[in-house]
């Protein structure tokens, strides 16, 4: 394997892990960047290709445990308050919020799979998404509720998981969805966001696992330094986009995540359509 193809794994790896946690849709920049210019399937076969972008994500999912690690520790020690007796985020809020959405992409797994990805529906979903994302910033409270991810009640938990069915359209972005679901819930930008990329962990690396058990069969010895190489450079850029949206999301909030969607869906239609 080249050095050219390298790069190409690496720029693959900057993409999902500068887009996974951000609020403009990392599915659909993955779609328009590989298909429309690096084309990964021409050189690694349909599968193969499928399985990196699954392996790259994986990097970024080990981005998110690596900067909420003493979150997950509280979580999985099943620890329900703090020292001082306030409240915390529990484990059970955390499942109620991946019930719909997990539940509905089985069911709908296959369809997605065939009639979903492509240019086309990642233009649609990146308009409506960026149109959620006005509404939730326009409608957003002064003084929200939840201020904190402890403070977030099991109501809000389904509410963002409810929005977090939207994802499931290429384009939609998963933090787009589930960021405002939680803003129209009641809760602060930063705690919306937390809670988002909180849950963003077990969902995608179930998702993430069970596509690379029935794909890794089509990944060769050849392929292995394309896939380590994307996969580093998806967890550094990843850990990077994720410490700097966290620092800037109570300030900056949706919108001008949402002009950058509208802006580009309308650059990728004038070029490709």
């Amino acid at each position: 394997m080249d050095i050219i193809t390298i790069i190409k794994a690496i720029i693959l790896g900057m993409v999902e892990g500068l887009t996974e946690f951000a609020p403009v849709s990392s599915t659909g920049h993955m779609i328009i960047v590989d298909d429309t210019w690096l084309k990964s399937q021409e050189f690694l076969g349909k599968y193969a290709a499928n399985t990196f972008k699954v392996v790259i994500q994986l990097g970024s999912i080990l981005a998110a445990v690596v900067v909420f690690k003493d979150r997950f520790i509280d979580l999985l020690g099943l620890r329900g308050r703090h020292r001082d007796g306030q409240p915390r985020l529990k484990l059970t809020q955390v499942i109620v919020g991946l019930i719909p959405a997990g539940v509905l992409g089985v069911l709908l797994e296959n369809y997605i799979d065939e009639h979903l990805f492509s240019t086309a529906t990642v233009l649609i979903g990146l308009v409506l998404g960026a149109l959620l994302m006005i509404v939730a910033d326009v409608l957003a409270k002064k003084k929200p509720e939840a201020q904190t991810v402890d403070q977030i009640t099991y109501k809000q938990a389904i509410i963002v998981g409810l929005f977090q069915c939207l994802s499931l359209w290429p384009g939609f972005s998963r933090s787009g969805s589930t960021i405002s679901g939680g803003v129209l819930s009641g809760m602060s930008h930063k705690a919306a966001a937390d809670f988002t990329f909180i849950m963003a962990v077990p969902i995608m690396a179930g998702a993430s696992g069970l596509s690379l058990l029935k794909n890794w069969q089509y990944v060769t010895a050849a392929d292995i330094p394309f896939f380590i190489a994307g996969f580093i450079s998806a967890f550094i850029f990843a850990l990077i986009s994720i410490r700097f949206f966290l620092k800037l999301i109570n300030k900056i909030r949706l919108v001008p995540f949402a002009v950058y969607r509208i802006v580009l869906a309308l650059l990728i239609y004038i070029v490709y359509f």
